[in-house]
């Protein structure tokens, strides 16, 4: 996968306190909240390709993604090749095959995205079954009903009646946290690899969903209704959800994607039309 150049300043990647992993050259700089290298280097004594994450921000939580990958045993799931809590926290794991799907469907000017759709929604219902051991996600303001204050402040006051009344109860399982289109790799035609678990522990299951399906500023697919029911359909071939649960969430979180899009005219059109039409369904 190519991956950008330099475009902000790092770490040094070389300056963290490897113990069997030992890279010889920075191949690209994924954007990322967190300090991100796709580097070529030795493990074992045969050379990989691999991907170094360095803490950045407050509250990285690298220790929990390393926790839960060792207890992932897939293809699909990183293998971690070294890691450290120390100073800098910083893991590195083996590169997986594949491309996101915004690269591989483009434009999607003809849905070549629903034909993804079904395994999409298949393999979060799959990841959804697991039985590991895992903390509590942490709490994070997407979870919260937004205030009819907030509302107001977003010109949003006609839609306080959708969020007057959230799902009165919740099924908790284990969630990735951040299971969205950059977070996933397909290799002919199929998911390859699953990525970013340090948001994952036990939460919401329905939120989970939500925060899969709902279309992100600039993303070309999960657009359209057709697309959001086929991924649906496939979750729902391996384990139930509670649609309209998932809906209600799928508002809560656009509109906090409102707040920080202003500059997007398109994708701020896309959400008042998405949550109005939603809300003319329930009322």
């Amino acid at each position: 996968m190519k991956h950008p150049d330099k475009w902000r300043e790092t770490i040094d990647p070389f300056s963290l306190a490897y113990k069997s992993f030992h890279p010889i050259e920075i191949l690209g700089y994924p954007h990322a909240g967190n300090d991100v290298f796709h580097a070529r280097g030795i493990y074992k004594g045969k050379e990989v390709r691999a991907y170094i994450k360095a803490a950045r921000q407050k509250g990285a939580a690298i220790e929990n993604e390393v926790a839960i990958l060792s207890q992932l045993h897939s293809p699909i799931y990183p293998t971690v090749l070294d890691c450290g809590f120390a100073g800098t926290p910083f893991s590195v794991t083996l590169e997986l095959p594949g491309e996101r799907l915004s690269t591989i469907v483009g434009e999607n000017e003809t849905l070549e995205s629903l034909s993804f759709m079904e395994e999409y929604g298949a393999t979060l219902a799959t990841l959804h079954q697991l039985r590991i051991s895992a903390e509590p996600v942490k709490d994070r303001r997407f979870f919260h009903v937004p205030s009819d204050e907030f509302l107001k402040t977003l010109g949003l006051e006609e839609y306080k009646g959708i969020f007057a009344n959230p799902p009165k109860t919740s099924v908790r399982c284990f969630c990735h946290g951040d299971f969205h289109y950059a977070n996933i790799l397909w290799d002919r035609h199929h998911i390859s690899g699953i990525l970013d678990f340090e948001l994952a522990g036990y939460g919401n299951r329905d939120f989970d969903i939500a925060w899969a399906l709902f279309r992100r500023p600039g993303q070309k697919f999960l657009k359209t209704e057709v697309e959001q029911k086929a991924f649906l359909r496939g979750y729902q071939r391996t384990a139930p959800c509670d649609q309209e649960a998932v809906k209600y969430y799928m508002a809560q979180c656009y509109v906090y994607f409102l707040q920080f899009s202003g500059d997007d005219a398109e994708y701020c059109d896309y959400i008042r039309t998405w949550v109005k039409r939603l809300i003319c369904k329930r009322y």
